[in-house]
């Protein structure tokens, strides 16, 4: 799927703001596909760009809450698998539409699953039931079972593509990071954060995410 791929795991988990500031400020300057996988500091909930926020006031004793730069809708973490792919404008281009690349990254996902459990992908969207992400499949979500299990959101800019995913409802296998990955890139490189990127991101948690301003704008 990516000639190149930059692979960032492991790491200390961080809060709900940091996590989104961190997708950020590697859309900003990432020159490869990136591919990051990351942990919650505390119980969290995400919810989409152009989502409510009274739709999740009730949660806000429970978990921190982000609104996320991408749509979509509510997502709960903190057991499951979060991952973001990061493209930059040349590697966007390659693919006809967001669509298509929901589509593949969620075929690696079925590749890298397809030996132990089993998956298949959405053929068309369900009926809408509810705001929350994972009680709704879309085309191509990765379905067990008839459960949807993998889910994501997408927006695109200037910068590149923003891909934000989630794996749950299921015990992943021992090495699924691995196959994740090779199955986006045979030869992906792993890497770890650049300090400039770490205060880039650090500086976009505490003026953007973490604000109530913007957590409420809607």
């Amino acid at each position: 799927m990516f000639d190149a791929l930059h692979v960032y795991s492991g790491g200390e988990a961080h809060s709900a703001a940091m996590n989104m500031a961190v997708d950020e400020a590697l859309l900003e300057t990432a020159s490869t596909a990136v591919l990051r996988f990351y942990g919650w500091r505390k119980p969290s909930l995400s919810f989409g760009y152009f989502g409510r926020f009274a739709d999740v006031a009730e949660e806000h004793a429970h978990r921190e809450l982000v609104r996320r730069w991408t749509g979509g809708g509510i997502v709960y973490h903190g057991s499951d698998l979060t991952y973001s792919i990061i493209l930059p404008p040349d590697e966007a281009s390659r693919f006809r539409s967001s669509r298509a690349v929901y589509a593949q990254v969620h075929g690696a996902i079925r590749q890298a699953l397809a030996a132990r459990l089993p998956v298949e992908l959405a053929p068309s969207a369900a009926p809408k039931v509810s705001e929350a992400c994972f009680a709704n499949a879309v085309e191509s979500d990765v379905i067990s079972d008839g459960k949807k299990i993998a889910g994501a959101a997408q927006r695109r800019t200037r910068a590149g593509l923003l891909h934000q995913g989630s794996i749950q409802g299921e015990t992943l296998p021992a090495g699924f990071c691995d196959d994740f990955a090779r199955a986006l890139c045979p030869a992906f490189a792993s890497i770890s954060y650049a300090p400039e990127t770490v205060a880039r991101a650090t500086t976009i948690a505490r003026e953007k995410y973490a604000t109530r301003e913007w957590l409420h704008r809607r």
